[in-house]
C-alpha cells in the first residue's frame, strides 16, 4: 500500500483543527482536502471520492453523523472509509457514529502519531478484506466482471454484448461442457430461437480476439473453457 495515492477529506468546523491535521497527514504522504461544515463535507466527498473520511460530530449545516448516514445510503460510498474524530466522547455518540456505518470513532486530542497509526491499520484493514472479486484472472486472460472487460497480456479488449456473456458463462465454470442448448438458454432465454451457426460464428469471433488456447469445441456437443494450466 502507497500512502500517497491515499486521498483524505477532513471536515471540521475549526480551522486551526484542520491545518493541524492536514499538516501531519500530508507530512505522512496523504493527499487531503477538507470542508468546513457537513454540506461541504458531502458535495465534496461526492465530488472527490476520497479513500477515507473524517468527520467531526458537531458540525453547521449537517452534523457528522447525517453526513456518515446520508453517505452510507449511497452505493459508492458503502465500501468508503469513514471515521469519526470528536470532542464527544460519551458512548451514546459513539453508539450513533458506529450505528450510521463508522469504521472507527476518535476522540480529541488525539496525537498525530496515533492519528496516523489509526488511519493507516483503517486502510491496511480494508486492502485485506476486499479482494479484485470482479477480477477473474485465467493465466493470461482476466475478466473484469465490473467494467465488462477482457484483458489479455496487460491489453483491454471490449467484446460485444453476446461474445462477453458467452465467454464470461464459459469461463464461469472452468472445464464444465456447455451444451449448445445451455448455452442458448443462458444467453439468449428461452424465447428465441438461435441457430447452431449462430453460437460458432460467436465463438469464432471470440476465438480472433483472445486466441485459439481458451475455448475448446467438443465435437457434436458443445463448448468448453480451458485456462493455460488446464
Amino acid at each position: 500500500m502507497s500512502d500517497k495515492f491515499n486521498k483524505i477529506l477532513i471536515a471540521d468546523d475549526e480551522p486551526d483543527i484542520i491545518e493541524f491535521l492536514q499538516y501531519n497527514l500530508e507530512k505522512n504522504g496523504f493527499i487531503v482536502i477538507s470542508a468546513i461544515n457537513g454540506r461541504q463535507a458531502l458535495d465534496l466527498a461526492i465530488k472527490e471520492k476520497p479513500d477515507l473520511i473524517l468527520l467531526d460530530i458537531m458540525m453547521p449545516e449537517l452534523d457528522g453523523v447525517e453526513v456518515c448516514r446520508e453517505l452510507r445510503d449511497r452505493a459508492e460510498f458503502k465500501d468508503t472509509l469513514i471515521a469519526f474524530l470528536t470532542a464527544r466522547s460519551e458512548d451514546y455518540s459513539q453508539i450513533a457514529g458506529f450505528e450510521v456505518g463508522a469504521d472507527d470513532y476518535m476522540t480529541k486530542p488525539i496525537k498525530p502519531r496515533v492519528l496516523v497509526a489509526r488511519i493507516k491499520a483503517l486502510l491496511k484493514r480494508k486492502e485485506v478484506a476486499a479482494p479484485p472479486i470482479n477480477l477473474k484472472q485465467y493465466g493470461e486472460l482476466s475478466i473484469d466482471v465490473e467494467k465488462r472487460l477482457i484483458i489479455i497480456n496487460d491489453i483491454p479488449y471490449h467484446l460485444p454484448k453476446k461474445e462477453y456473456e458467452i465467454l464470461n458463462l464459459l469461463a464461469s465454470k472452468p472445464g464444465k461442457v456447455f451444451t449448445r442448448e445451455e448455452i442458448y438458454h443462458l444467453i439468449w432465454g428461452f424465447d428465441i430461437f438461435v441457430g447452431d451457426r449462430t453460437i460458432d460464428v460467436h465463438v469464432r469471433k471470440i476465438r480472433e480476439k483472445i486466441g485459439e488456447d481458451f475455448i475448446r469445441t467438443i465435437k457434436g456437443i458443445g463448448y468448453k473453457f480451458s485456462s493455460a494450466n488446464q
